[in-house]
């Protein structure tokens, strides 16, 4: 395949650049810092009414109509300015797309891209992360709407969200997998509560949890149909782990250059270790960006497992980017904010978050290797 650009690939990414110029924000690397969050609204809507966000979604619901290797663009010219990544919303749009009914899509899909409205995602709970099929928020039908009684934790972005896409449970008796509901739910009303999270990096503005005591939701606002949740829930998540939505390549390659341009600071003065630790990361971050590139042009059924794939090779570059990170930080000559060391704190959370690395070995040993059908 050839990954050149095209002469409006290339005509597209010389805009984004010199837009860059005018417009990059200056926020501190993603996750490591209370400033970046409480900003990504806004570099969101900045994104889309520049034309650089929402890339491959279709024109009906307020995207462009692109293909998937304009995401790829943005990407790279992000972290090539040092810019903050694009935002993380794409699964929660995917879902939408593929479960919600027309009126539905029309109603809440444009403001989710156009950054116009915030939104969450309350799946797991203090005793349903990686099962997630134990869930026990309960949502009962009265008259023309649901009323939903649950505890949600790790919910991205809680804090600012208008809208919730919550997973409950509307047959208690069940199989464990079935009976559970998607709606949207309205974040502004007195029956949700919503409580932040400091990670052990000092972000608060992250994750936050839901207390959520007989919030009401129009029958309207039911993704799909009852008893759909599972099948959403895993549609959700898999599109979670796609290279195209999250555009985390931009994120680990803005950190290592970051870390490049810390060294270069200091004369490159730094020890053998810090030099080849800096430089594994940085292979780690080309070696992500060319699967990325290999990844835009392929297509893949998501129950298949590729995301999972995609997931633990994230998860290696984070690590290793946070690495590297960590070795700058007991340097002292490097991080002179807590940078690095809040990076690498933060780094060791990507083992968990969005599936654990376990889980997503044992759904490519079964869905890509075929292990388990023998058993």
């Amino acid at each position: 395949m050839d990954y050149r650009d095209s002469a409006d690939e290339l005509e597209f990414r010389h805009r984004l650049r010199k837009w860059l110029v005018e417009n990059n924000p200056g926020l501190p690397a993603a996750s490591t810092d209370d400033a970046y969050w409480r900003r990504a609204a806004q570099w969101h809507r900045s994104l889309y009414q520049a034309g650089f966000f929402g890339m491959r979604w279709p024109s009906s619901v307020g995207g462009f109509d692109l293909p998937d290797s304009y995401e790829l663009i943005v990407d790279e010219e992000l972290a090539a300015a040092g810019a903050p990544p694009k935002p993380g919303d794409g699964y929660l749009i995917h879902a939408l797309l593929t479960h919600g009914g027309e009126e539905l899509k029309q109603r809440f899909v444009p403001g989710l891209i156009s950054g116009q409205q915030r939104w969450c995602q309350g799946f797991s709970e203090p005793e349903a992360g990686s099962d997630l099929a134990s869930l026990r928020t309960t949502a009962v039908v009265d008259g023309d709407e649901y009323v939903i009684r649950g505890h949600k934790v790790w919910t991205s972005h809680s804090e600012d969200a208008d809208w919730c896409l919550v997973l409950a449970r509307t047959e208690p008796q069940a199989a464990k997998h079935k009976g559970i509901s998607a709606f949207i739910m309205d974040m502004h009303q007195p029956a949700v509560q919503q409580r932040p999270l400091q990670l052990m990096n000092g972000v608060a503005n992250e994750f936050g949890q839901l207390f959520i005591d007989g919030a009401r939701v129009p029958v309207d606002n039911l993704v799909g149909a009852p008893g759909d949740g599972w099948a959403i829930a895993m549609t959700t998540l898999n599109s979670e782990r796609d290279p195209r939505s999250l555009g985390f390549f931009a994120r680990y390659r803005k950190l290592v250059l970051d870390q490049v341009a810390a060294m270069s600071r200091h004369g490159g003065h730094a020890s053998r270790r810090e030099r080849e630790n800096l430089a594994w990361a940085f292979v780690q971050t080309e070696m992500l960006r060319v699967h990325v590139q290999r990844r835009m042009g392929e297509r893949h059924d998501p129950d298949l497992g590729v995301g999972s794939v995609d997931k633990l090779l994230m998860t290696w570059v984070e690590e290793a980017v946070g690495h590297a990170a960590c070795d700058l930080a007991r340097s002292g000559s490097f991080d002179g904010d807590g940078t690095w060391l809040s990076s690498y704190l933060y780094s060791r959370s990507q083992s968990v978050m969005g599936g654990t690395s376990e889980i997503q070995k044992n759904l490519i040993a079964n869905r890509l290797l075929g292990l388990g059908a023998a058993g």
